[in-house]
């Protein structure tokens, strides 16, 4: 399992082709020939970039939550809405599908931020504002999340 580390600031071309940094190309070096699913965010204006091998575990798990349940299934057909398989071509590039673009609201100035084992695109404006309008203080946050967390289960 991959773990990505970095946010880097990128221009998209007018086709919606986005140059991969360097540093996810090292970190990603083992994955890019199976390509990779972007979809949209469930929860922000961005969308996120699977690895192929992490998109088959999220699959996998998917795949487990009965469909005749109509919240599992209404919650997969959302899940899934827009899905796209993306490759990179010979100069490491990747083409974001216009769709895709459009929900993100990505124009020429982008940023691609790690999210663990993916990675988000987001307009760069979205992002800046994103973080800059967080409404729960980030230490906050943090406790509620992390704090009742054994430190020596995370090892």
């Amino acid at each position: 399992m991959v773990s990505l580390i970095g946010t880097y600031e990128c221009k998209m071309d007018a086709k919606g082709r986005v140059m991969l940094p360097a540093a996810y190309k090292k970190q990603l070096a083992d994955l890019v020939e199976e390509g990779f699913v972007v979809k949209r965010s469930v929860f922000q204006p961005c969308l996120e970039v699977y690895p192929m091998q992490e998109w088959r575990s999220v699959m996998a798990k998917l795949n487990k939550l009965n469909r005749f349940v109509k919240k599992n299934n209404d919650f997969i057909r959302r899940f899934t809405a827009g899905v796209k398989t993306v490759e990179m071509d010979s100069s490491g590039r990747f083409l974001i599908p216009k769709d895709l673009c459009q929900f993100a609201s990505l124009k020429k100035e982008i940023v691609l931020s790690s999210g663990v084992t993916i990675f988000e695109v987001w307009d760069k404006g979205s992002y800046e504002k994103v973080l800059e309008d967080a409404v729960i203080d980030f230490a906050d946050l943090a406790e509620e999340v992390m704090g009742n967390i054994d430190v020596d289960e995370l090892s």
